[in-house]
């Protein structure tokens, strides 16, 4: 009788112990990545959540950082059939799905990452989530990059300088600019761009300060001609697979998403401006022609009329969005103009 209940508490203890071991074993949450490890998205942004989700779930959430999934513009699909959890891209890798968050793409906001990113996750949730542009994902963040530049081999100091030049873009409001300014565009994935400048594919790139340091562009693209403000702001957003976050513990759920919205698109769009800080002291340390234009010089007066109509246009373009696209755009210059860092 005495080596039966010994058996019995043996049988307790084991399964004790299973079940313990299952109750402590934390989830994975796989996030899907494409620039490089230096990139701030994946030194500051993704690392700082990680810690972030991992307090708000008291460890039974854990984040892993999945690199080199192919072009940028797959991460949407593989999110949406849950190849991997989360993820991030360029909306315009994707023409035609993304039109409204090029909102805040177009010349003229003159403001940083933080400031834009803000503005652009308000107006987007307020105005825009019911389009359905992201069905099939649910939105964790949204920011921007800081003002796009003009990073080349040669030097640019007006619009005809860069007329007929072999210029790499990433799409969305690029796209254009480049007709406008009467380039030869060329599409490509951020991380080829220091292989085409290298090898002379392109004459140049439209990208932000902080790819002098992160791309390396410093010794490839010897000289930037900086607009006032920018050119434009480039868009991403940052989301979740439906299904991951449903399988999750309700309080986990709610977790995830109470760390994320505006205080993840504030933190990559504060982020992403200090990689341009960064980028600008690499780039004046290498040496590269800083082409910094004032607001009276031509090329600035020419840039500024080439785009006066660049609103209108986008206002034109989602007009089959059934969204108050003149009132939306309104109040993201508003927020972005008011916004205070807390």
């Amino acid at each position: 009788m005495l080596k039966v209940k010994q058996l019995v508490q043996a049988v307790a203890v084991v399964a004790g112990l299973g079940f313990s071991s299952m109750a402590s074993a934390a989830t994975t949450l796989h996030v899907g990545t494409w620039l490089p490890a230096g990139n701030p998205q994946n030194s500051v942004v993704w690392p700082t959540w990680a810690k972030w989700v991992e307090e708000a779930t008291e460890g039974r959430v854990k984040v892993k950082l999945e690199y080199d999934l192919g072009h940028p513009k797959k991460i949407f699909q593989l999110v949406e059939d849950g190849v991997v959890d989360a993820g991030f891209s360029y909306h315009g890798y994707v023409p035609g799905r993304f039109k409204l968050p090029q909102i805040v793409e177009q010349p003229g906001l003159n403001t940083n990452a933080e400031a834009a990113s803000v503005a652009l996750w308000r107006v987007y949730n307020k105005h825009f989530l019911d389009a359905g542009e992201f069905d099939g994902l649910v939105l964790l963040g949204m920011f921007t990059h800081g003002p796009g530049y003009i990073h080349s081999i040669k030097p640019i100091e007006s619009v005809a300088d860069i007329k007929g030049k072999k210029i790499r873009i990433g799409g969305g409001v690029q796209s254009e600019l480049g007709e406008l300014m009467g380039i030869t565009p060329v599409a490509a994935p951020a991380p080829k761009v220091y292989e085409m400048l290298q090898q002379g594919v392109v004459d140049g790139v439209f990208m932000p300060m902080a790819e002098q340091k992160v791309l390396r562009l410093n010794e490839v693209a010897k000289n930037v001609t900086m607009i006032p403000g920018g050119m434009y702001l480039g868009s991403f957003s940052m989301f979740i697979n439906p299904d991951f976050l449903d399988s999750l513990d309700p309080k986990d759920r709610e977790a995830i998403q109470r760390v994320s919205g505006e205080q993840l698109s504030a933190l990559a769009g504060k982020a992403w401006d200090g990689s341009d800080k960064t980028g600008y002291e690499t780039a004046k340390t290498a040496g590269v022609n800083l082409i910094e234009l004032a607001e009276d010089d031509a090329m600035t007066a020419a840039f500024r009329q080439l785009t006066q109509d660049l609103d209108n246009k986008w206002i034109e373009s989602v007009a089959d969005r059934k969204v108050d696209a003149s009132a939306a755009l309104a109040e993201l210059k508003r927020v972005a103009a008011n916004y205070k860092p807390e």
